[in-house]
């Protein structure tokens, strides 16, 4: 080549060079939180960003350095969002800038997640709403006799960008354990004493350690996340419940599954710069140990009931490294209503009737169990000091055994009930006796 032609020829190089690194925009997506909103912008490749906040009009204005856009805006709900419209444009030749128009003020924030074996290289700006920044932290629910309801969390896993495990006919585990999360909610709403609190309400991702801290605002008594398995074989199946192991899994699937779902905040995005080091994190003080002997009993009770609904996969509660269970001061479980990878559990977990019928066995073990040991500052502690104890009977009961398990006698559960005989019936509500 003539050496004139040179410089000509490495300047075209460098041009297609740069043009073919450029990142591409491929696809944009929201999701609507209680406190925010979250846009994640999926991309080809890494790509520098910076975030402008304008007034008069409020807008944000977001720079993403050699990229193009490769996707539109017309399919995003911004109903009920703090967003009015989103609008692009070529900025410099070679970068993209986003203007997000505002309907009211937001305090933005944004951070890249690099491509990971469960998502590519994505930007996330979240829009954190104001006046829910602002609000005061709700009053412990106690009135002046300390008679207080007790508080489930109930944790429905992934969510938003995070669908979870995929089963056949694109059963989403995300939509799965949601429903399932709000029968459980439903149930516990009328039941008088308990106060149930969603920590997912909709369609959208919450990290791992907000999740917690969620359950610990809420002043949790309780904290169940519910979940649906999956393994690389098909044929897996059966229902579990997990708590939380500070010595390592029980079982190389739950340490599979543990690993599994640790891994959600990479999906849902959660910036690395936050991610908390599960390993080294310092949680766990004396009572921890009181948490989790809870914890095991709860679930195996849980777990018991699950049986008279669906298989088992194991027939004890498992444990593992679970990040989401790792509140020293709340006894927490994981809950696996069955492996959404089987295609028979699939279809069985994508029915209302079965989701149902998950939620009822869930709910009556965990009600059961703070019927039986209520925290003392509770209604039902003072119920059961006051008029004795409600209990509903159960396949294989006898009022012997009743009598027995409460350490009251078989002619004051009888007095008490206004029971003449033995004979007692499944579902039935019997009052035990204060001892």
């Amino acid at each position: 080549m003539n050496s004139r032609l040179w410089p000509l020829a490495l300047c075209l190089l460098a041009l297609w060079a740069g043009t073919s690194q450029a990142a591409q925009v491929h696809d944009v997506r929201l999701w609507r939180a209680p406190d925010h909103t979250r846009i994640v912008f999926d991309l080809t490749g890494p790509a520098q960003h910076s975030l402008m906040v304008l007034k008069n009009p409020d807008r944000i204005v977001l720079d993403i350095k050699q990229a193009a856009l490769d996707a539109g805006y017309s399919d995003l709900k911004l109903d009920n969002t703090p967003v009015a419209g989103i609008r692009s444009g070529v900025r410099e030749k070679t970068d993209l800038r986003v203007v997000f128009d505002l309907k009211t003020p937001v305090d933005p924030r944004s951070f890249a997640l690099k491509a990971n074996q469960q998502a590519g290289d994505r930007l996330v700006v979240d829009l954190y709403d104001r006046e829910a920044a602002s609000k005061p932290r709700p009053a412990k629910t106690v009135n002046e006799s300390s008679r207080r309801d007790i508080v489930i969390a109930i944790d429905a896993g992934h969510g938003g960008e995070d669908p979870g495990a995929l089963g056949p006919g694109r059963v989403r585990e995300k939509d799965v354990v949601l429903a399932i999360s709000r029968e459980l909610h439903a149930l516990f709403k009328s039941d008088e004493g308990f106060r149930p609190e969603l920590i997912r309400t909709g369609d959208y991702y919450v990290s791992l350690k907000g999740r917690r801290d969620l359950a610990r605002k809420k002043q949790a008594d309780l904290f169940v996340s519910i979940h649906a398995d999956a393994f690389n074989r098909k044929e897996a199946n059966g229902a579990s419940v997990y708590a939380l192991s500070q010595r390592g899994a029980t079982s190389t699937a739950a340490r599979y599954l543990a690993q599994r779902e640790n891994a959600a905040d990479l999906v849902g995005g959660v910036s690395l710069d936050d991610k908390e080091d599960v390993l080294a994190e310092v949680l766990y003080d004396l009572s921890m140990t009181n948490t989790l002997d809870t914890s095991l009993s709860l679930g195996a009770r849980v777990l018991s009931n699950m049986g008279g609904v669906a298989r088992l996969h194991k027939k004890q509660v498992e444990q593992a490294g679970f990040a989401v269970l790792k509140s020293p001061d709340i006894p927490s479980i994981l809950v696996e209503t069955g492996f959404i990878s089987n295609p028979g559990e699939a279809k069985k977990l994508a029915t209302s009737s079965y989701q149902k019928k998950m939620a009822r066995a869930i709910h009556s073990a965990i009600r059961q169990w703070f019927v039986e040991s209520p925290p003392a500052d509770t209604l039902l502690a003072w119920r059961r000091s006051e008029n004795g104890q409600e209990y509903r009977v159960s396949r294989g009961d006898t009022l012997s055994g009743i009598a027995q398990r409460f350490n009251v006698s078989v002619s004051a559960l009888q007095a008490h009930n206004g029971i003449s005989n033995s004979r007692i019936l499944i579902g039935q509500k019997l009052i035990i006796p204060a001892s």
